[in-house]
């Protein structure tokens, strides 16, 4: 991973035998102080070196006053120090070996230039000497299995560490503290906490590779602020689910108040929400809207495996029909599918005088707080083929009768065979005996229904698929763009280089800026006359495009007019040339843009035509390029697509055709000049009969080669 075996760096890592306290002191009421007090309260059992230039002793141990002057080798160092002695101490470090270093300080890459010259220092040092560095502002690293609690975070004076199969990386420190007290108050434990602050050498996808084959480690959270190497990240997530290792992230600037927050903390950059919310799902990692479901999940996504012969399907038991009904609706606001009882199951049951409900929901109301009762439907349940994974919502039993409510569950999940349907227990009143009973049996619980239900539709969300390599760009296509000046090309410029990609669009003819029209225009009216402008990329807000002309006076006037709404509106701006088009309406319209975002690279989004689709957010994004299948999943996702798709008997447009558009189109990811492309609107025809591009933008930078 950094110059030596990833074994030593883990051992280091989790369970080193050394570990120096750079800063340690004795005053109980400074956090450097933290460290050494944790690890002695939770059970280190290696060798600790305080390292204070002020003080012989620290604590009752010899303090040493640097790194340099410990004898013996150190596997594991914490730097508390502000920055500059930071870094001293980083080199002191390197210079003696040491695999692993933590550093808490402050004033690097989110303290400006200065503070990012320093942070480059940092990474310089560590990456010179195949030193696996944490941090900068880092909290700490903590393993529960062998008492290794080296952290700053206050909430570790907790009596006791429970061990558990779930590995957290957070870049926020004091999340930590947060996930640890909350999943502990639930009964869930942790194997490694690692708080990675700036990730100057070490980025959580990173460290994931590293933990993946830590056997302690079944799972991750992961708490994010940004993604500073997507690479790595997919690298760690291809690796996790090739192991059945669940990762679920939880990541922050869902709103623009929050991406500020995410900038002004880390001091990284942030990306388009939907382009990381697509990247994170197509490299198989669980990403949740609610903190709870980030210390839910883990568990339940690690033990509740679906096989691959059982349907992508939920099947909901209640014992109170009203309950029940609010977890069917739950799940269903997360489309998740809700299965009926199979015929054979109802007829079994009904056999054996259980009452079943109507509808999908299997409500066995009052007859389910007996347990022979409850017990016979989950037995029966979880052995039919047709069940996906089977959630029993428990009502008022579940609080005051656990040994009606919840042992019949325990007692099927026992007896289940192994190709059983997964079990997920529910109680809906407050239940604390009836969680812990779950818990302590293996089977998946949950205190809300909103995390119950999010957990349920992450479980049932198919694998990713495996990304494939698309067709490059045509000799033709990557030569003319090295052509082109950089910055917004014109829309004739654009529609070009979109044609020989084999997109198509209406008759045109393109006329100099004072260039005069002529007589006879050799177009079909009516037709759209366009102001083609690098300074004008929305022509609709500058008043630059006009439709429906009907003859040649029409075109005049209407040229006219745009020149001085342009003027109004873009005091100055270039002329490029004229366009005037042939109206090729459709049944419906789309935009496709592809972008190339900070964090994750280029991505395609599609949504339907018009300004509602940007109110709405009715899009789709994926990264760039794309396959005609993942294409066609985009284009089912937009419900303003709706009837296009033949709805209440529309007319269905060429929506295959649409598909095939986007996977054309989404290979100009591979020519890195392109910053941005967009075809706004894309009509679509008939079925059969495509789609027709109206209008066309490309963005480039500057030819690295040039």
């Amino acid at each position: 991973m950094m110059g030596r075996p990833d074994t030593d760096y883990l051992s280091a890592l989790t369970a080193p035998r050394s570990v120096a306290l750079v800063g340690a002191s004795s005053n109980s009421k400074k956090l450097t102080a933290r460290p050494l007090t944790f690890l002695r309260h939770h059970g280190y059992a290696g060798r600790i070196f305080p390292v204070n230039p002020g003080s012989s002793e620290v604590m009752g141990l010899p303090a040493a006053p640097s790194v340099r002057d410990i004898t013996e080798p150190i596997e594991h160092a914490y730097i508390m120090l502000d920055a500059e002695p930071a870094l001293a101490a980083l080199q002191d470090c390197a210079d003696k070996g040491v695999a692993v270093v933590s550093m808490l300080a402050d004033g690097f890459a989110e303290a400006g230039p200065e503070g990012l010259a320093r942070q480059e220092r940092a990474e310089k040092i560590a990456r010179e000497a195949g030193m696996l560095l944490i941090g900068p502002n880092s909290t700490g690293t903590v393993s529960t299995t062998s008492g290794f609690a080296c952290t700053t975070n206050a909430a570790f004076a907790t009596a006791k560490l429970i061990r558990g199969h779930t590995a957290v990386l957070s870049q926020s420190g004091s999340v930590i503290g947060t996930l640890l007290s909350r999943g502990q108050e639930r009964g869930h434990g942790f194997s490694t906490l690692v708080s990675l602050g700036n990730e100057a050498r070490c980025t959580v996808g990173d460290l994931g590779s590293l933990l993946l084959d830590d056997p302690e480690t079944q799972a991750f959270q992961l708490f994010l602020e940004t993604i500073r190497d997507a690479e790595a990240l997919e690298a760690f997530a291809q690796g996790a689910v090739a192991r059945g290792k669940p990762v679920i992230a939880y990541m922050i600037g869902a709103s623009e108040e929050g991406r500020q927050l995410a900038v002004s903390h880390t001091g990284a950059l942030t990306g388009g929400r939907a382009a990381v919310s697509a990247f994170l799902r197509e490299i198989g990692i669980y990403e949740t809207q609610q903190f709870e479901t980030l210390i839910e999940a883990p568990g339940a996504l690690s033990g509740a495996r679906l096989s691959a012969n059982r349907p992508r399907r939920a099947t909901v038991v209640s014992t109170t029909g009203g309950g029940g009904a609010m977890v069917v609706d739950q799940l269903s606001t997360r489309g998740v599918e809700i299965g009926a009882l199979s015929h054979d199951a109802r007829s079994d049951l009904s056999d054996q005088g259980i009452p079943l409900g109507h509808g999908k929901l299997v409500d066995v109301t009052l007859a389910g707080t007996q347990y022979d009762t409850m017990k016979t439907v989950i037995d029966r349940l979880i052995r039919d083929p047709e069940t996906g994974v089977l959630v029993v919502a428990v009502g008022s039993s579940a609080q005051f009768n656990p040994e009606l409510a919840v042992a019949p569950i325990i007692d099927a999940v026992r007896e289940a065979p192994k190709n059983a349907a997964p079990v997920i227990g529910f109680p809906l009143p407050h239940a604390p005996e009836s969680l812990e009973l779950l818990e302590s049996a293996g089977i998946p619980n949950f205190r809300t229904l909103e995390t119950c239900a999010e957990t349920i539709a992450l479980l049932l969300r198919p694998p990713p698929a495996p990304r494939q390599s698309a067709e490059p760009l045509p000799q033709t296509v990557a030569a003319r763009l090295k052509t082109l000046p950089a910055g917004v090309q014109s829309e004739a410029t654009s529609g070009v280089l979109f044609e020989a990609l084999g997109l198509t669009c209406p008759a045109m003819c393109v006329f100099g800026p004072e260039e005069e029209l002529p007589e006879e225009l050799d177009l079909r009216f009516p037709v759209v006359a366009k102001l083609d402008s690098p300074d004008l990329p929305h022509k609709s807000e500058a008043g630059a495009v006009i439709v429906g002309l009907n003859n040649r006076a029409d075109v005049i006037a209407a040229i006219v007019q745009m020149k001085s709404d342009a003027e109004a509106y873009a005091p100055g701006y270039r002329l490029s040339s004229v366009l005037v088009q042939e109206m090729r309406p459709g049944l419906g319209e789309a935009i496709i843009g592809l972008t190339r975002d900070p964090l994750v690279g280029p991505v395609i989004t599609v949504g339907a035509g018009g300004v509602m689709a940007e109110i709405y957010r009715d899009t789709a994004v994926r990264r760039a390029p794309v396959t005609l299948a993942a294409a066609r999943e985009m284009i089912s996702e937009i419900k303003g697509f709706a009837l296009l798709r033949g709805y209440r008997g529309n007319p269905p447009g060429d929506l295959e055709a649409l598909a095939h558009a986007v996977t054309t189109f989404s290979r100009l990811a591979f020519e890195l000049r392109i910053e941005e492309a967009e075809i706004n609107p894309i009509a679509i025809l008939a079925s059969g009969s495509g789609v027709m591009m109206l209008d066309a933008l490309i963005r480039l930078n500057e030819d690295p080669s040039t």
